[in-house]
């Protein structure tokens, strides 16, 4: 939703958002209009989170080249007896919001350790669940995972980047199921090819296809050490369902009472 496509719509008064993040939206541009924005936080979160955790195995047990082989008609058992495990290693969090906090949930519960970096401490999860924070350099240089759960902003674009990339454990690997450009992807295929980390599984991309394209033309296609999703991590039927249910509820308060629920660009 660029500016110009906000100008077509004289008689637009609400662009709805159906999920959490909004950077393809020009929310000035709208609020310059008159034109609010509204998004559904939270209703995919469980999805997302699966994911990460998904992705996690994925790499730990080599999944997707278990079934590649197989599908050669190769059989190697050998090969792929070479899991590290999960149970003691540690987890890096990169923002602890509705998201970050699940797949914490959901890391302890394979006996992980977990660490986190945010711009605010959480207290009452480190304290329940022994999570530790950690400033994001320590982060990096202590996780065996580090997942990405931030919005995009100035803030967070490249947070992940050849520096970051560098500090890491040669063992480690990258989790990016956020946005696409909080990851140099340029670096990290470097740093995957060099060897420098062992892992990345990304279901999110810098300059990724449209939902109706059909050919990936990015060079992360071709790294072998790397994992990679169509940008479903909200798709599933319960997370789609309960965005629809929430666009819903906002478009009916908008136009029953003139009320602008989640409005991210308030003035």
């Amino acid at each position: 939703m660029p500016k110009e496509v906000l100008e077509a719509g004289p008689d637009l008064g609400l662009v709805i958002r159906a999920g959490s993040g909004y950077n393809t939206i020009d929310i000035e541009a709208a609020a310059n209009r008159g034109v609010a924005v509204a998004n559904c936080p939270g209703k995919n979160s469980e999805a997302v989170a699966e994911l990460a955790m998904g992705l996690i195995l994925a790499i730990d047990r080599r999944i997707p080249h278990n079934v590649m082989e197989l599908r050669k008609g190769i059989w190697n058992k050998k090969e792929f007896s070479k899991a590290r495990g999960l149970k003691g290693r540690t987890l890096g969090i990169v923002g602890l919001g509705q998201i970050g906090r699940l797949v914490a949930r959901r890391a302890l519960a394979f006996e992980m350790k977990v660490v986190y970096s945010d711009i605010v401490r959480n207290e009452q999860m480190e304290q329940e669940h022994g999570i530790r924070y950690v400033p994001l350099d320590d982060l990096v240089k202590e996780a065996d995972y580090v997942t990405l759960h931030v919005p995009l902003t100035g803030e967070t674009e490249h947070i992940i980047n050849a520096a970051r990339l560098d500090m890491m454990k040669p063992t480690a690997a990258v989790i990016n199921t956020s946005r696409g450009d909080v990851v140099d992807t340029k670096a990290l295929a470097a740093a995957l090819k060099q060897g420098k980390i062992a892992w990345a599984a990304l279901d999110v991309y810098e300059d990724e296809p449209g939902a109706n394209d059909k050919v990936f033309g990015l060079p992360l296609a071709e790294v072998d050490n790397l994992y990679g999703t169509h940008h479903i991590g909200a798709s599933t039927e319960q997370a789609q369902l309960a965005v629809g249910e929430e666009a819903v509820r906002i478009a009916k308060a908008f136009k029953e009472t003139g009320e602008v629920l989640n409005w991210v660009n308030k003035r």
